[in-house]
């Protein structure tokens, strides 16, 4: 993606979810991550290097990394988690509205 697309608008959407209790903050404590990112591809960033083929892709909310979920063989979402530490991604996949927390192995749908 160019570095002219906007950015999506993470941190007033969560900040939304914090003020109706649909994410509790100590439940998980990771929202204060969430970055308004731009996705770094419009595919799983690594499958379309290797030519490969995914199921889902899921959006990291701290860096805007696009990775295929774990039904996908490559796992490039959880993979990233594991070498960043990034502990929030959202669907990317359109009329998905949910949040998954790593750390705390917990799902949040508005």
């Amino acid at each position: 993606m160019s570095k002219h697309e906007p950015r999506l608008m993470l941190v007033d959407w969560v900040n939304g979810l914090l003020a109706t209790g649909d994410i509790d903050s100590e439940v998980c404590p990771h929202t204060d991550q969430v970055q308004n990112v731009i996705p770094s591809a419009d595919g799983c960033e690594e499958c379309l290097k290797l030519g490969d083929e995914w199921v889902h892709l899921r959006l990291c909310m701290v860096c805007g990394h696009v990775g295929c979920c774990d039904n996908s063989k490559n796992r490039h979402a959880t993979r990233h988690f594991h070498a960043t530490g990034h502990p929030l991604i959202k669907s990317f996949e359109p009329g998905e509205d949910w949040i998954w927390c790593y750390l705390d192995e917990e799902l949040f749908t508005p």
